[in-house]
């Protein structure tokens, strides 16, 4: 039970990490102006208090092709994070009568997939420093170069809890092992030892 509520605790602080720097308009920026994947604010030279903010409410508003396919999978990969933490947070949080097998199943390949599709989208983002958009705020920006734009705080919380949560991936998933024809697993959530029967091929 303890070992389960720290995973859920650990994976649903990283899903609300990758929230907020999801939403936040800081992932590129100069001294006037930054934009997020789904947000941009601009401000007076030397008053960066007096921000004004505009979010993308659709992906035909995100201005270039590439940025909306980031858009979509790190919208994706998020989505997937935080259905795997509410599905291990219910499993930790339901009586064991009812879970039996906690923790077993396909826990680990759904977080797989979200750390998958997330790192992706934070790979293809950067192709849209080539768009209209990023060269008139950054300048000659291009390809994976921000011209004046400096990396946003927002960028780098994305990666570090991706790679994070690539981390808890490792960690976490079951690990196997043959023992006199019999396949032994071990699982951290549920602190035991489950023996498998050998399938004969």
């Amino acid at each position: 039970m303890m070992v389960g509520s720290v995973w859920a605790a650990l994976l649903l602080s990283l899903t609300c990490i990758s929230a907020f720097s999801l939403l936040s308009p800081a992932w590129f920026q100069t001294p006037t102006f930054s934009f997020g994947v789904l947000a941009y604010c601009s401000w007076p030279q030397g008053d960066s208090w007096n921000q004004s903010c505009e979010i993308f409410r659709s992906l035909d508003d995100v201005p270039d092709s590439a940025w909306k396919v980031s858009a979509a999978l790190l919208l994706g990969g998020w989505l997937l994070w935080a259905f795997n933490a509410l599905l291990l947070l219910s499993w930790v949080l339901a009586p064991k009568q009812l879970c039996p097998r906690r923790g077993s199943g396909k826990m680990p390949g759904v977080q797989a997939a979200a750390v998958t599709t997330t790192a992706a989208g934070l790979l293809v983002f950067p192709l849209g420093l080539a768009s209209p958009f990023a060269k008139e705020a950054c300048g000659a920006s291009s390809v994976y170069r921000s011209g004046q734009c400096q990396l946003g705080w927002g960028y780098v919380t994305a990666i570090l809890s991706t790679g994070l949560a690539s981390l808890l991936l490792v960690i976490r998933w079951p690990h196997t092992t043959k023992a006199q024809g019999r396949t032994v697993r071990f699982s951290s959530d549920t602190e035991k030892i489950i023996l498998m029967p050998e399938v004969s091929k």
